[in-house]
C-alpha cells in the first residue's frame, strides 16, 4: 500500500522534512512544477514557503503559459508575473513552452492520443510536482493530477485537454463534455508519467488557503475553512485522494463550500480515472510526521 506522508505544520522547514521522509532522490536536473498564480490572486504557494526545498534540490521552478486572457497567457506577461510574485528571486525559473510545445504520446487513454507539453520539458531529468491543493471552478479541485496535466500542458495543450481532443479553440472548453475533460486530465497525467518515468516524479500537495477557486483566478473567493497541512507521496492518485479525504474528515464547518465545489464538478472522477489507468492507488497508508 502506498504511503502518504502528512504534517499539519505548514512551514519551509516542514516542507523539506516531508520531502526527506519519502526517502527518494530525484536524479539529474530537477524541475519544480508550481503555479505562479494569476495576478490579483493571493492564495498561490509563496516563495518564502518553497524556497528552501527548491534550493535543497538545486531545482528550477517551471510553468507553462495559460490559455485564457490574463497576465500569464503570453511569455512576456508571464515572466513579469514570475518576477512580481517573487519566484525569480529565489531560484532559476523556466516557462516550458516559451519556445513552443511538443506532442508526447498517450498510450491506452480515454480520449487523448497525444498530449502537448512545453518543449523545455526535455531539459529536465526529474520533477517535483509541488501543488497547492484547493478548489477549482471546472475541475472541482486542483492537486497533483491537475498540476501534472493542465499545469504542464502548453497553451494549446490546455485547450486540447479541456475539449478532450476535439478542438483547439479556447471557447469550446466551456461547452465540452465535463466527465470527458476530467478523464482527459488523467490521460495527460499518464503521458507525462510515461515520458519522464514514474520513478522520477514525486508529489507534494500543500493544503492551505483552501479557497473554492484556483490560483488561476485573479479574484478568488476567500477560504472558508482553515488550513489542513502538507501531504507527500510517490503516488499522485493516493496523494490527491488523501487530500480529498482530509477535507471530508475535517471538523471545520467551513469545509461545506469546498465539498460543494468538489461534488458539483464531480472532481473525484479525475482520481477515479487515473486509478483506472493504473497511475496509482486510491488506497493508501497515512503516515503522520512532526
Amino acid at each position: 500500500m502506498t504511503k502518504v506522508y502528512m504534517t499539519d505544520r505548514i512551514t519551509a522547514e516542514s516542507l523539506v522534512r516531508i520531502y526527506e521522509a519519502m526517502g527518494v532522490t530525484l536524479p539529474g536536473r530537477v524541475a519544480v512544477k508550481i503555479s505562479t498564480g494569476e495576478p490579483g490572486g493571493h492564495n498561490f504557494l509563496q516563495p518564502d514557503l518553497i524556497k528552501d526545498l527548491v534550493n535543497r534540490l538545486n531545482g528550477t521552478i517551471v510553468e507553462c503559459n495559460t490559455a485564457y486572457e490574463g497576465r500569464r497567457n503570453t511569455t512576456q506577461a508571464h515572466w513579469q508575473t514570475i518576477r512580481d510574485h517573487g519566484f525569480a528571486a529565489i531560484a532559476p525559473c523556466d516557462i516550458l513552452d516559451e519556445d513552443g510545445d511538443m506532442a508526447i504520446p498517450v498510450e491506452g487513454g480515454y480520449h487523448l492520443r497525444e498530449n502537448y507539453v512545453g518543449s523545455h520539458l526535455t531539459d529536465y531529468d526529474s520533477i517535483l510536482m509541488l501543488s497547492h491543493f484547493k478548489g477549482h471552478a471546472m475541475g472541482g479541485f486542483g492537486g497533483a493530477l491537475k498540476n501534472m496535466s493542465i499545469g504542464l500542458a502548453s497553451s494549446r495543450g490546455k485547450v486540447w485537454i479541456h475539449t478532450s481532443a476535439t478542438s483547439e479553440r479556447f471557447e469550446d472548453a466551456f461547452t465540452a463534455d465535463h466527465d470527458s475533460f476530467l478523464e482527459s486530465m488523467a490521460d495527460a497525467d499518464k503521458s507525462v508519467m510515461d515520458f519522464v518515468g514514474r520513478g522520477k516524479i514525486v508529489y507534494i500537495n500543500v493544503a492551505n488557503r483552501l479557497s473554492v477557486d484556483c490560483d488561476c483566478d485573479a479574484h478568488p473567493h476567500d477560504p472558508e475553512m482553515g488550513d489542513i497541512g502538507i501531504f507527500a507521496s510517490t503516488d499522485p492518485v493516493s496523494l490527491d485522494q488523501a487530500c480529498v479525504d482530509a477535507v471530508y474528515s475535517s471538523l471545520d464547518t467551513g469545509k461545506a463550500a469546498l465539498i460543494e465545489r468538489m461534488e458539483s464538478r464531480h472532481g473525484i472522477h479525475t482520481v477515479e480515472a487515473a486509478h483506472a489507468l493504473g497511475l496509482g492507488s486510491r488506497d493508501y497508508e497515512l503516515v503522520k510526521i512532526g
